[in-house]
């Protein structure tokens, strides 16, 4: 758990810095301007790994009057998400498992850089609900993937979640490329490898030479894809 508690308090850190923030508004855009969900305000709305609740709160900001589950297998992720969205419901669940939902509840599924259990999301989907999925390319954060600072993304990985959840009966609706660079030091450079499952792998992903130092840019891109029950 400990191990858990790091990766968080350094995806936090580095999300409050502002770096994934463009990522955050293309999520709440692809939501908000979706033709199943309008101008509606009021949604019911699941965040299926959800992490610090950083997505979740940017688009609770947009739909203010949407109710919120909040769900992740780690008791601290959820504890970290119920700081930011303070009015939600928070739950801790195994993905793989059967979800603790009943079906058709979920009008927005939230699913960025999390595990995707195909089938429960289409069950748990209402008639009319959208499933929305960021996924990496294999460029983004490709300069320290090349350093050995993160673990890499295999190509295609886009169309690959897209034909898991098409066996489950979700169509993908849009895709949206969001791809940009930003100047990074060594602080910023550390969150990005101490966040996610690359953290796990400690010493044999340590950056060598001077690339461990010097600030540099550093290329965020990923896809954000719609799916809406077949």
């Amino acid at each position: 758990m400990g191990d858990d508690r790091e990766m968080l308090h350094a995806r936090d850190a580095l999300l409050a810095s502002g770096a994934f923030a463009p990522i955050a508004a293309a999520v709440t855009d692809a939501v908000v301007t979706h033709p199943a969900i309008g101008s509606e305000t009021s949604l019911r709305v699941a965040d299926f790994g959800c992490g610090t609740g950083y997505y979740a709160a940017a688009l609770s900001r947009a739909t203010p009057d949407s109710a919120f589950l909040l769900a992740d297998r780690s008791p601290d992720a959820v504890r970290m998400s119920l700081r930011a969205l303070p009015r939600a419901t928070g739950v801790v669940i195994d993905l793989w498992r059967p979800l603790p939902l009943r079906d058709a509840v979920v009008d927005v599924a939230l699913n960025v850089f999390a595990p995707r259990n195909a089938s429960e999301f289409a069950r748990v989907l209402s008639p009319h609900g959208l499933l929305l999925v960021v996924v990496p390319t294999d460029a983004h954060l490709q300069e320290l993937r090349r350093s050995g600072a993160l673990l890499d993304v295999p190509t295609g990985k886009s169309d690959r979640v897209a034909e898991q959840l098409h066996e489950a009966g979700l169509v993908l609706q849009t895709s949206t490329a969001v791809e940009y660079r930003f100047r990074a030091g060594s602080a910023i450079r550390a969150l990005l490898a101490g966040m996610g499952p690359s953290a796990h792998h400690g010493d044999s992903l340590t950056p060598s030479g001077s690339a461990a130092n010097e600030a540099s840019e550093l290329t965020v891109s990923v896809d954000v894809l719609t799916f809406a029950l077949a």
